[in-house]
């Protein structure tokens, strides 16, 4: 009698404590894709403004540096089939005199994967965006 009243607890302290280890576990994957992410959006804003910034001639466009800073992503970002792309904006600089500052803006929107969905359908999507700066050269 002792044995299937252990198994019975058993089975009630597992059916507690799997919904938080299952949210544990994928809360640590999402994190996980949000930082990679991120770091691949940076990357790509680092990518185009070096592109744009090396000494040759003709300089790259602006259309250009953003077509860098976009295949960068699209060649990187674990988006799962999100309709959603990244964004490149090269505000200032494009084409610039040696010394001069050349900026390139790289955003995405995160809608995640299983609870970034669930966080994505109540607050919205999370903008993820980074910004380099580098003097022409």
């Amino acid at each position: 009698m002792k044995s299937r009243l252990n198994k019975g607890v058993a089975a009630v302290e597992f059916g507690l404590v799997l919904p938080l280890f299952v949210l544990l576990v994928f809360g640590i994957i999402e994190f996980s894709l949000i930082l990679y992410d991120k770091a691949v959006i940076t990357n790509a804003s680092r990518e185009a403004a070096r592109a744009g910034i090396t000494l040759k001639s003709p300089k790259l466009t602006t259309a250009e540096i953003k077509a860098v800073a976009i295949n960068y992503c699209n060649n990187y970002l674990i988006t799962f089939g999100s309709t959603t792309s990244p964004t490149a904006s090269v505000p200032s600089g494009a084409g610039g005199s040696f010394g001069s500052p050349l900026t390139v803006s790289v955003s995405f929107s995160y809608s995640g994967l299983v609870l970034g969905k669930f966080v994505s359908a109540l607050a919205g999507p999370l903008s993820l965006s980074a910004t380099t700066v580098m003097n022409n050269e």
